[in-house]
């Protein structure tokens, strides 16, 4: 399979005047795309960036964004997507652990960029695309002193495509190296999946720094088809983005779903062009969904489910499995089958053993689409990647019967309680059923007798007892499982992908242990 920059070349040979990317007022055909990363190619290597070197860039969404993740990888370098919600000591930690060559920024950016500069130990060069009155490079400018000369180096599929930070969620994020071929082993499933064709409007509004946003960037290029970029994931512009330029599909996680729900805006605008809805990266309650599908009712919903790590997604849940009242309803609660290129293991997380179906345990895979490994860690990549090709994926979870996936949690996030595992996963959807509760989440605190018992941190619409919400839940789950605490709060702290933040959830009932569980 050649690299995904000789795709490119071979879109703009085939479709030269095909829209490439719409992105705010302008639209950038093939020809021009293939183009302007030819010269940002050039732009680089003048700069002195070469095979297997890091460029970093701090940015929301944009055409800049695509062609320097295409001009990056046709000489061998690699690109460094940074969260920009981060702050600026760990903005600073991403660029030196990646040992990038440059730093490239948005205009709102440029303070951070400013904050950062002093502490970058690898770093010669800071552009900023667009803005003024800033005291670094001018990215247009930079960029269109090159020729758009097609470099010499040839891409290998195992040379590395992308480097994404995992959310450090958990201590410090690491580097996960994305190959040309992990790409190469998921894009071709998106005509036979997603029902992609010649005709399809593919919206990229997730943040690029994120693998759903880097996959369908990267899928709109490998299919030739038309994308629009969408700069940030704001619900308004969505829909708007979706009326504008009849959008037929796109990936979204459930909080941007159950938001669209709540904003007139949204309603007044005509999604009807949607074809298929892809959704995940975070659990969804089932009242979501069902809004959600009320909200779009000519359109076909999956749900998917992977990692960074996985390059995006190992499992799907087709359209057919999404009806509530069909024969197969408890479908709609799984992450769906694995791709036909993955297989999928539930372990016992102590010995690694095998379980059978129906038995909770961490989720393996074996897929090509597995990362290289990750940045400068041998010890984390071998603990992640086994012997054998299997990933741990660090989730928890079983398989059914028929082969489908249903996740708990993370395995960290497991709740021990009295010898028992209890995933918070479970009990959360219970206490979504409640018709008070309009989010929440569930961590583990310490306990004199049992070590660690269940508590309950909801969000509620109207004032709720906190033995209504217990007893909610014992009616439903097995005792153990129950929390014995509620504890009201205004809202779940998230990470911008829409996943709760159970460590800092958890950190203020543990001070004073030595360790976050008993």
């Amino acid at each position: 399979m050649p690299g995904l920059t000789e795709v490119l070349r071979e879109r703009a040979q085939h479709s030269p005047d095909r829209v490439a990317f719409h992105s705010g007022e302008s639209s950038i055909t093939y020809r021009e795309f293939d183009r302007r990363v030819d010269r940002a190619a050039a732009a680089l290597a003048a700069a002195g960036v070469g095979p297997g070197d890091r460029v970093a860039i701090l940015d929301k969404n944009s055409a800049e964004y695509v062609e320097q993740l295409f001009g990056a990888a046709r000489i061998g370098a690699v690109q460094v997507p940074v969260n920009y919600r981060l702050a600026p000591d760990e903005v600073a930690y991403i660029v030196n652990n990646a040992r990038a060559k440059v730093f490239i920024a948005g205009p709102e950016f440029v303070p951070v960029l400013d904050a950062v500069a002093p502490k970058l130990e690898h770093t010669g060069l800071l552009v900023v695309i667009g803005g003024e009155g800033h005291a670094h490079q001018d990215y247009a400018a930079w960029v269109g002193a090159h020729e758009a000369v097609p470099p010499a180096h040839r891409v290998d599929g195992g040379d590395v495509f992308v480097q994404l930070y995992s959310s450090g969620t958990t201590g410090l994020p690491k580097g996960v190296m994305l190959t040309h071929d992990n790409f190469a082993a998921v894009l071709p499933l998106t005509t036979e999946l997603w029902g992609i064709g010649d005709d399809t409007v593919l919206m990229v509004a997730m943040p690029m720094y994120h693998v759903a946003g880097c996959a369908l960037a990267a899928c709109t290029v490998f299919d030739g088809i038309t994308g629009v970029i969408v700069r940030e994931p704001d619900p308004t512009a969505i829909a708007r983005t979706i009326e504008r330029h009849r959008v037929t599909h796109t990936f979204l996680v459930p909080v941007l779903l159950q938001f669209m729900q709540l904003i007139p805006e949204v309603a007044q605008c005509d999604l009807s062009s949607l074809e298929l809805m892809l959704y995940g990266a975070s659990p969804i309650s089932e009242d979501v969904l069902r809004g959600a599908m009320r909200m779009l009712p000519r359109t076909r919903f999956m749900q998917v489910y992977g990692l960074t790590e996985t390059a995006g997604a190992i499992t799907y849940l087709p359209a057919e499995d999404h009806d509530p009242d069909g024969p197969h309803a408890g479908r709609i609660r799984s992450a769906g089958i694995p791709n036909p290129t993955c297989e999928l293991r539930i372990a016992d997380p102590a010995t690694g053993d095998a379980l059978p179906p129906g038995r909770v345990g961490e989720i393996l895979c074996r897929t090509p689409q597995n990362m290289k490994g990750y940045w400068a860690m041998p010890e984390a990549t071998a603990s992640a990647l086994l012997p054998d090709g299997w990933f741990r994926t660090g989730d928890a979870g079983y398989l059914d019967e028929d082969g489908y996936l249903y996740i708990h949690d993370r395995v960290k996030d497991m709740i021990i309680s009295g010898g028992e595992n209890i995933y918070p996963a479970e009990v959360e959807n219970v206490l979504m059923s409640h018709p008070q509760v309009t989010d929440c989440a569930v961590v583990g605190v310490p306990d004199d007798k049992w070590g660690e018992t269940p508590k309950a941190i909801v969000v509620l619409a109207a004032d709720v007892p906190e033995r209504e919400l217990i007893d909610h839940c014992r009616e439903r789950l097995a005792h153990f499982k129950c929390p014995t605490s509620v504890e009201r709060r205004d809202a779940i702290p998230r990470n911008p992908t829409g996943k709760i933040l159970k460590r800092e959830l958890r950190a203020p009932y543990w001070e004073g242990h030595e360790r976050a569980v008993h």
